[in-house]
């Protein structure tokens, strides 16, 4: 089994913010593959399904970013050999840029901060880059909607990010 878990913030005020790229590469995966996100379990919305023959799960924590980890732990717990990819905002790369790592350190990155208290570093990443707006506090930027000038291109790092997951999945 792959468990592929967006990260980003629950509820309507936050769904087209910077903070929420990787709930938004679950949400194309989900239409992509034909996989509805309709089960509440694990701390974590979550979808099932198959991919090149593979048993895929879908998660978007509900536990708000910070807390992410919460529901990843119970998530590796109930499905101890699963792969594990994780994907996130990341303020430390250019917009739209994509970054894969099979493991590392959590960075800036609060809600990687969480699951790796919780499960450690060893679990693959997909980072999609939002850059910095140095006149704007941290947390004011990732949890600001995204620009209309810069929906194209997130758009396309978003579809990119899921294909990505894809391919390292085949």
């Amino acid at each position: 089994m792959v468990i592929v878990v967006g990260l980003g913030n629950i509820g309507v005020q936050y769904k087209n913010t910077l903070h929420n790229l990787g709930f938004k590469v679950i949400d194309y995966l989900s239409d992509k593959l034909s996989i509805q996100l309709d089960k509440e379990k694990y701390k974590a919305l979550l979808g099932k399904g198959r991919f090149n023959g593979q048993e895929l799960l879908l998660a978007k924590p509900t536990t708000y970013m910070n807390n992410s980890g919460e529901a990843v732990v119970l998530l590796k717990k109930k499905f101890k050999d699963a792969r594990l990819i994780v994907v996130v905002d990341d303020i430390d790369l250019p917009k739209g840029k994509l970054r894969y790592r099979e493991s590392g350190k959590s960075g800036t990155h609060n809600g990687m901060r969480s699951i790796v208290s919780y499960i450690g570093e060893d679990f693959e990443r997909v980072r999609i880059g939002v850059g910095r707006d140095e006149s704007k506090d941290l947390a004011d930027y990732v949890l600001s909607n995204i620009k209309l000038e810069d929906e194209e291109l997130f758009n396309s790092a978003i579809k990119n990010a899921g294909d990505m997951i894809l391919e390292k999945i085949k």
